[in-house]
């Protein structure tokens, strides 16, 4: 038993230690999303593995878990056809097309970063000029597919799914810090 609580926690020690090594990243990407928010803009997140993951970030952002926070302007793309004729590749692209504005920000959540329909739409975020953020996972990220490439370093999905939920709870407290000390000061 003891062989398996060792194996659970060394799981997870690399991932975790990458993502304190991060700090610098996730601060930048903070600072950004508090600027986007400043000036009217909503926060749209997509992802394979059929939403969930983006539709707790959108309700982490809208209905703040923390008394006094303000509720920040977050949206959850389907994952649905929508009638899309383009086909799948382009399902967060088109939506994005349709319901970005040039203050927004667009975070794409892929458990390896490869997911087409994520690149596209993150492809597609940018090129209208939106805060770009990805959630990727894996040794050998996708390279700089967004503004903000933040990396699960593990192969577990699991712990991938762990370290992003940690990201995106760092990202809506630390987007806080940013809009109350600019608030204050």
């Amino acid at each position: 038993m003891s062989e398996a609580v060792g194996e659970a926690f060394a799981r997870r020690d690399r991932a975790g230690r990458a993502l304190a090594a991060d700090v610098e990243l996730i601060v930048r990407t903070c600072r950004d999303m508090a600027t986007r928010f400043r000036r009217g803009g909503k926060l749209i997140v997509f992802g394979d593995g059929g939403g969930s993951d983006a539709a707790h970030v959108a309700v982490e952002f809208m209905h703040p878990v923390i008394v006094g926070k303000r509720a920040l302007p977050a949206i959850a793309l389907s994952h649905d056809g929508l009638g899309n004729d383009e086909g799948p590749a382009e399902i967060f692209a088109h939506q994005i097309r349709h319901w970005a504005e040039s203050d927004d920000m667009a975070m794409g959540i892929s458990r390896e970063g490869r997911c087409t329909s994520v690149r596209r739409g993150l492809e597609t975020a940018r090129e209208l000029g939106l805060c770009t953020i990805a959630l990727t996972g894996g040794d050998d990220p996708p390279g700089q597919v967004a503004d903000h490439v933040l990396v699960a370093r593990s192969d577990d999905p699991a712990v991938i799914k762990e370290v992003h939920v940690t990201i995106y709870h760092l990202l809506w407290e630390l987007a806080h810090v940013f809009l109350e000390g600019e608030a204050r000061g």
